[in-house]
């Protein structure tokens, strides 16, 4: 079982966007990044085409480091750890600051 998944709310706790919050839109496991929406936004220069006769600017996330990651905690709103407990035969997600279950 893995400890974030996709719509996780998780907040930034290291590199320049720290203190941001955001979801998780992406996992890359091999990697050990993730894609957090709003966070490590770069931006990418557009030739003119003919869909896009003007060219411009394109703005996209790219991934960060799952160790610069914190999932946020339902109660406190705060980052935490997470940990898997087995509970009535199933395992499940538990915020280790306030012992809240997750989803």
């Amino acid at each position: 079982m893995q400890k974030l998944r996709i719509d996780d709310e998780v907040i930034v706790i290291a590199g320049k966007d720290k203190g941001k919050k955001g979801k998780l839109k992406k996992i890359y496991a091999k990697r050990n990044v993730v894609v957090v929406e709003g966070v490590n936004i770069n931006k990418k220069a557009i030739k003119p085409t003919q869909e896009n006769p003007n060219g411009g600017h394109l703005e996209f996330e790219k991934p960060i480091d799952v160790s610069n990651i914190a999932l946020v905690s339902p109660k406190t709103g705060k980052a935490t750890r997470v940990k898997i407990e087995e509970k009535d035969g199933k395992k499940v997600r538990v915020a280790v600051k306030c012992g809240t279950v997750i989803k």
